[in-house]
């Protein structure tokens, strides 16, 4: 699919598909403009079609007389709420309507008071991204026309600059969705590893895959805990992105690699999703998505190290119990009170081998708690740091690539929860600041004054019904806003 940017009218468009976006009121006067190019009372038709202009309203009209033969029509809501959540929205819903007459669309949507560039890259994004459809499992996969080109009608071709990063960017988001969504018998801790390795062949990343005995050598009890009730052995994945022309910043990105959580001895019970544990390495598939955008992409002067140690958290006789005492590789000693708080275990590892590095600042992603989706919800991810500059950096590149992050706080008094009579401290909390906690755990993690965010993606790796521009599944959530916080140079 090729996007470009046109300052042509749709008016004048001639191609085979006409999708345009429509406010409350038409303010512009677009309608009387399209009434008159097809012959049209548009104004009495989409009121017998109800059709009110409200976000999530679309009308496809079949003009077979004229070019072209298909006219798209979707709801915008009031001007003074447009944004690029509704550019994204309006395009995603445009470019699925339009979908099945393939050939060239024409895409004409307000962006009044918006930077060109931003609306260009965020319409072409939502377009590629909502016509995804994974049918790798299917014995007969369904048939699937997409639109040839696509033309962002109204847009300088200046605005269309950016345009050229975007297949990059979309590529690592479904690189993500392909990981998340694939069941754990296909996406193991050696898949990841494999995943990793072809994106280092593919754009000439180093790769280093820590075994087993590597990961004791450096103490890693806390991560190798986790692991050893698996059959599958663990693979502690680095790879590293660095510019031709040498690099005046490092920055880590670290993703949770649960490959299956059974919720060890804490096992998971009915209503607790454990057949969706599969996404449990959200955040692993999230860094791994944005290596291999940003690979594709290299950015000049930023030196990028992706993390993951990847497992399985599993019920054997060498499963660790409630009960048992790890000890992670800084020293620090832990009481494990439930076997399902996995996750931050193998972060610990994986944050003092990152601090090791001295990066300028490091992010960690993962799908750690269900108290942050009782929080946020399926549309908006936790954000924790300790550096305000880095949590703006994170919510901005969040907000330019249509991802939500709320900055939650580490509420140093909570830490009380954690203490342990027998240990440094214990893997979980009370119930209640639950996300809190877990992110109080892994700052003891983190060297002391390093710019450091950690990010809960719990509610919004997935989603059931599709929202937006994501299908059904797996969102590839996170991506876009690692892939823009490293290549836009947003301060640490």
């Amino acid at each position: 699919m090729e996007f470009r940017t046109s300052p042509t009218a749709f008016t004048q468009w001639e191609g085979d598909t006409l999708a345009v976006g429509v406010l409350q009121g038409d303010p512009a006067g677009w309608l009387p403009l399209l009434s008159a190019r097809f012959s049209l009372d548009l104004p009495a038709l989409l009121e017998k079609r109800r059709f009110k202009s409200k976000p999530g309203d679309c009308l496809a009209l079949h003009l077979p007389a004229h070019t072209p033969s298909l006219l798209v029509l979707v709801g915008l809501g009031e001007a003074g709420s447009l944004d690029g959540a509704a550019l994204r929205s309006a395009a995603a819903a445009s470019a699925k309507a339009a979908a099945a007459a393939g050939g060239a669309l024409g895409l004409a949507l307000p962006s009044e008071g918006l930077d060109p560039a931003a609306a260009a890259t965020a319409i072409a994004e939502a377009v590629r991204l909502s016509l995804y459809k994974d049918q790798r499992f299917k014995s007969e996969a369904e048939p699937q026309p997409l639109p040839e080109s696509v033309t962002l009608l109204g847009l300088p071709e200046a605005a269309g600059a950016g345009l050229s990063a975007v297949a990059a960017t979309c590529a690592g988001v479904e690189l993500a969705r392909e990981l998340v969504a694939a069941p754990p018998n296909a996406v193991t801790p050696q898949a990841l590893a494999d995943t990793a390795a072809s994106i280092a062949t593919d754009f000439g990343l180093e790769l280093k895959v820590l075994e087993r005995d590597d990961c004791e050598a450096l103490g890693m009890g806390a991560y190798l805990g986790v692991a050893q009730g698996s059959d599958l052995p663990p693979k502690f994945i680095h790879l590293t992105y660095r510019p031709a022309g040498g690099s005046s910043r490092r920055l880590v990105l670290i993703g949770k690699g649960l490959t299956f959580d059974s919720g060890g001895y804490n096992l998971k019970t009915a209503g607790s999703q454990i057949e969706m544990m599969k996404y449990d390495m959200g955040g692993s598939a999230a860094v791994l998505g944005a290596a291999r955008a940003i690979a594709e992409l290299k950015p000049a002067d930023v030196e990028v190290h992706v993390i993951v140690a990847a497992c399985e958290n599993m019920i054997s006789g060498n499963a660790i119990h409630p009960g048992d005492i790890l000890t992670a590789s800084n020293g620090k000693t832990i009481e494990i009170n439930n076997t399902d708080a996995e996750g931050r275990l193998t972060l610990a590892d994986a944050l003092v081998y990152a601090c090791n590095l001295e990066p300028d600042a490091v992010v960690d992603l993962a799908t750690l708690t269900g108290a942050c989706v009782i929080a946020l919800g399926e549309e908006i991810a936790g954000l924790w740091s300790v550096s305000d500059t880095l949590a703006a950096a994170l919510v901005d590149a969040g907000q330019q690539g249509g991802e939500l992050f709320w900055r939650m706080p580490l509420h140093a008094a909570y830490k009380q929860g954690l203490k342990s009579p027998v240990a440094d401290l214990k893997n979980t909390g009370p119930r209640p600041g639950g996300s809190i906690t877990a992110a109080l755990f892994l700052k003891d993690f983190v060297t002391p004054d390093l710019p450091w965010a950690h990010l809960d993606i719990a509610g919004t790796v997935w989603s059931d019904k599709g929202r937006g521009l994501d299908p059904a599944g797996a969102t590839g959530f996170g991506v876009r806003t690692l892939v823009n916080w490293v290549c836009l140079g947003g301060p640490a």
